[in-house]
């Protein structure tokens, strides 16, 4: 069920990927040992409130994006993660992931679901938790020469009835995705 409901959704994004911005940068990071300096642009779905310095920084990640006002709550924001690359590929990310989830909760049910954004290689699974509360995670690779991986994930409530709408806007986030290298507008200057 997961794989229709989520087939649907990337199609009905697509189009409205390929009139997103690169420039919309949502966050961005400093060079980090052989990793350049890095920067995350991408639309932000309407009625979604976009940070990087906030919440963001008190959680310990690079943005997320909610609805209304910050709860404090897990479910219904959209994380997005930056690290440098130490895995060797996009599949031991997933691989690594899966074993950790499936750790904390081993009779949760796994799929994996295909995603194609237009700028790099991601891949995407849904973990429906033991305590009713479903995960989508998504992993991208921005390339080599990037030197980082990315991830994007959200969390909501099994039975919550705006879960339709909420993978249209994850979907729609996660297919506008792009990296590009971080210029500080110091280095522009002179």
């Amino acid at each position: 069920m997961w794989r229709v409901i989520l087939s649907l959704v990337l199609l009905a994004v697509a189009t409205l990927a390929q009139a997103s911005s690169p420039d919309n940068v949502l966050a961005h990071g400093a060079r980090d040992g052989a990793a350049p300096a890095w920067a995350i642009a991408v639309t932000t779905p309407a009625g979604w409130t976009r940070d990087c310095c906030t919440y963001a920084q008190a959680i310990g990640v690079d943005a997320v994006l909610y609805q209304g006002e910050w709860s404090g709550k897990p479910q219904r924001v959209m994380v997005l993660n930056v690290w440098p690359r130490k895995l060797a590929t996009l599949d031991a990310e997933v691989q690594a992931d899966r074993t950790h989830f499936l750790r904390a909760d081993p009779a949760a049910r796994v799929t994996g679901i295909g995603v194609h954004p237009r700028d790099m290689p991601c891949a995407a699974t849904v973990y429906e938790g033991t305590d009713h509360v479903d995960d989508v995670v998504v992993f991208c690779d921005p390339g080599q020469a990037s030197g980082i991986r990315l991830s994007w994930s959200m969390s909501f409530d099994h039975d919550d009835p705006s879960r339709r709408a909420l993978l249209d806007a994850f979907m729609q986030v996660v297919v506008a995705t792009h990296y590009r290298r971080y210029l500080p507008a110091s280095a522009h200057a002179g």
